[in-house]
């Protein structure tokens, strides 16, 4: 097959170095992440990879994938993800002038409108939540990360800090204060004000804040983390900090919100609601086991397996455009 793929970032999104206590233009990214991965397993898949990446690229692209300048025609399918506004807009415009199947992906809850019908959702509760049943779960590449089974006595709240707020970071500090255990807070936002706000937040709370953490810096960390805390208030989609620390062998406790339910099993973490229930968990997910944490990821959240998925949605809109 033959696919476009389009997206607004710079390659690669995540990089292997960490910006520390400075901003970053995508501070989470994971979006763009993902379809750079995409791109990657189409092309071990074996099949014809065209990557429009419209700020241009920073290392060379996996083997087998073509940067392009523009977008290209004379292609099977196109993919975009639902980004910052317009950049989806002109690849279906392009794609609908090229008379070519288009396929976009909403990795969040966008307001409450509805699916169209070539969305696709990373999950299936954000999917239910835009009247649709298209969903491809995300994925992650295991040799960006690190397995362990020896954890150290920290607990770890990783997250963009431009939504901290949305993401639970107060309930986190606080939990870790009233429990007495160490807490670490990694990510980075969009401008110093937002940095230094959450360095005197995690300050005052008694936690430590490292900024933005990437490469094998981030690895350790999850990996040696005692649990991963997500006490997030959004609809998330399929967080890809809660498969990355399932994958390292780190537990999850999180709220009970969204895609994240559809993730977090007894067997990966703890769902919680209400006060109560996360001192509870604090005590308890020692009893999750790190290796069956990664063998439910390599299983369910690799990302071979959701570029096979995504190779269905793709002939699903080739036969829908035809038809």
């Amino acid at each position: 097959m033959r696919v476009l793929l389009a997206s607004p970032h710079r390659y690669p999104v995540s990089g292997q170095n960490g910006s520390g206590l400075h901003p970053r233009e995508y501070p989470s990214g994971s979006g763009y992440h993902l379809h750079d991965l995409i791109a990657q397993g189409l092309a071990e898949e074996g099949h014809e990879v065209f990557y429009y990446i419209q700020k241009g690229t920073e290392i060379p692209l996996p083997s087998g994938v073509l940067q392009v300048e523009t977008p290209v025609p004379n292609v099977d399918v196109c993919h975009a993800p639902i980004g910052p506004p317009r950049f989806a807009e002109t690849i279906l415009e392009f794609a609908d002038a090229q008379r070519i199947p288009c396929l976009l992906t909403c990795h969040m809850r966008e307001a409450d409108e509805p699916a169209k019908p070539n969305w696709v959702f990373v999950s299936h509760s954000l999917a239910r939540a835009h009247g649709s049943g298209r969903v491809v779960l995300n994925g992650v590449n295991p040799h960006d990360l690190i397995f362990s089974e020896t954890k150290d006595d920290y607990l770890l709240f990783m997250g963009a800090m431009n939504r901290a707020s949305d993401k639970g970071l107060d309930l986190a500090l606080a939990l870790a204060r009233r429990a007495g255990s160490r807490l670490i807070v990694a990510g980075t936002g969009l401008n110093y004000e937002t940095i230094h706000h959450i360095s005197e937040l995690c300050t005052a709370a008694g936690a430590e804040y490292l900024g933005d953490v990437r490469g094998k810096q981030k690895a350790e960390l999850i990996a040696g983390a005692r649990a991963l805390l997500f006490p997030s208030r959004l609809h998330e989609g399929c967080p890809l900090i809660v498969l990355e620390a399932m994958l390292s062998g780190t537990p999850v406790i999180s709220s009970r919100m969204g895609g994240t339910v559809e993730i977090v099993t007894p067997e990966t973490g703890i769902l919680c609601d209400a006060e109560g229930e996360w001192e509870t968990a604090l005590h308890r997910i020692g009893r999750v086991s790190p290796l069956r944490c990664r063998e439910i990821a390599l299983e369910k959240y690799h990302y071979r397996r959701m570029v096979k998925d995504y190779l269905q949605e793709y002939k699903r809109e080739i036969e829908c455009f035809d038809s």
